[in-house]
């Protein structure tokens, strides 16, 4: 027997009793789950040589971008791309100094979550922790230290009516101390079992969440958790696309916590199943993207290497090879009509005749290489979904 029938229950100093268990049915889901490996081995066999490098660029700034917006982030992509890049070398607004921290504990996780041994513990979590709150002002928080509410005589109050009502974590600091100590060890035993990377991590991050461990951070660290559970099981990229999928649902992202605290404290029979199955739609749906966006990225690749050869060979001009290199930088649709009247554009043709211009675009049109479409609007002779 595996244990999904044992719950392990904790008996605090002050807090009372704290039971973690896995509180799913494994037969409900077993078709997602078999989906979701479906998904990874497409993925797995895509040629991730040529794109891991671009792939992992854009992941890490999606991730950011969807996890700061949880959070109630207002960087619009192209600030938390300049974010990302250049980091400020002078004290950056707080929502900068997040965004870098987010981005570098993606690193970090990336970088120490490799090989079968690697296990979480506290100290990762405290480290993820100072990740992410370095430099980051607040009243109390302070990175990689735990919450004791006792000592200050502060009381924290998790979610809001909209959301299933205020729940109030453990108070008492060497609780959450011990709370959080037996989270990892919980973990760490059924991952010994027959409980798959794709159960265990939102399950540490369900827990992970009512322990509610620190002052300020405790939502963006519960994500870098259960990715780095994921990442340590063999999902390279889809553990962090999946905060698109939490960003774009947030109010049921955000219910699913009580909605399962609730259901727990009432005696279901498989009381974590919501949140379980949210997090398996997220990582479906984050699987499937990322295998749309292999494809387009070496469609790309494919595409520019076959414009450089016409070029070499005479099959385009100097000129119609620099629009396409343009509108691969660009990547994506834009209108004719303005991207005529662009100042590049102009330079290019400033000496030629409108039937020139007119020439060039109609040879790229006859030869696949570029579309216009009814309503004017100019693209590659190839798609490129977002991540």
């Amino acid at each position: 027997m595996t244990l999904l029938g044992h719950p392990k229950r904790i008996e605090t100093i002050q807090s009372g009793s704290f039971t973690f268990q896995v509180g799913v049915d494994p037969g409900d889901l077993a078709v997602l789950l078999q989906r979701i490996d479906d998904a990874q081995v497409r993925v797995n066999r895509s040629p991730m040589g040529q794109v891991a490098a671009p792939l992992a660029r854009e992941v890490e700034l999606c991730a950011v971008l969807y996890t700061s917006r949880i959070e109630g982030g207002v960087l619009t992509e192209a600030e938390t791309e300049r974010a990302l890049a250049h980091p400020f070398p002078h004290a950056p607004a707080d929502a900068d100094r997040r965004v870098i921290n987010v981005g570098s504990a993606c690193r970090y996780v990336r970088e120490t979550v490799v090989g079968s041994g690697w296990q979480l513990s506290t100290d990762f979590i405290r480290k993820v922790h100072s990740i992410v709150s370095e430099g980051v002002r607040h009243d109390r928080n302070r990175p990689g230290v735990l919450r004791d509410d006792s000592v200050e005589h502060w009381v924290v109050r998790v979610g809001d009516e909209a959301h299933g009502g205020l729940y109030l974590p453990p108070r008492f600091g060497p609780d959450i101390d011990l709370l959080l100590e037996s989270l990892v060890a919980w973990h760490n035993e059924i991952a010994g079992y027959d409980v798959p990377p794709l159960v265990r991590a939102p399950l540490v991050h369900l827990y992970f969440e009512l322990i509610h461990p620190f002052w300020a951070g405790n939502g963006l660290v519960g994500r870098i958790l259960e990715a780095s559970i994921l990442h340590a099981g063999g999902f390279r990229y889809s553990p962090f696309s999946l905060w698109r999928f939490y960003a774009e649902r947030a109010d049921r992202y955000f219910a699913l916590f009580n909605e399962c605290r609730k259901a727990a404290a009432a005696g279901g029979a498989h009381p974590n199943a919501p949140f379980v199955d949210f997090h398996l739609q997220a990582m479906l749906s984050g699987i499937n993207r990322l295998h749309d966006r292999v494809n387009s990225i070496v469609a790309a690749l494919l595409f520019e290497g076959e414009i450089r050869r016409r070029r070499d060979e005479g099959g385009i001009n100097l000129r119609q090879f620099a629009v396409l290199m343009h509108l691969m930088e660009f990547g994506e649709a834009v209108a004719l009509d303005r991207f005529r009247r662009s100042p590049w554009y102009e330079g290019l043709y400033r000496r030629m005749a409108d039937k020139t211009k007119q020439r060039d675009l109609k040879q790229l049109r006859d030869g696949g290489l570029v579309q216009v479409d009814d309503a004017g609007w100019l693209r590659l002779g190839f798609t490129r979904p977002p991540v």
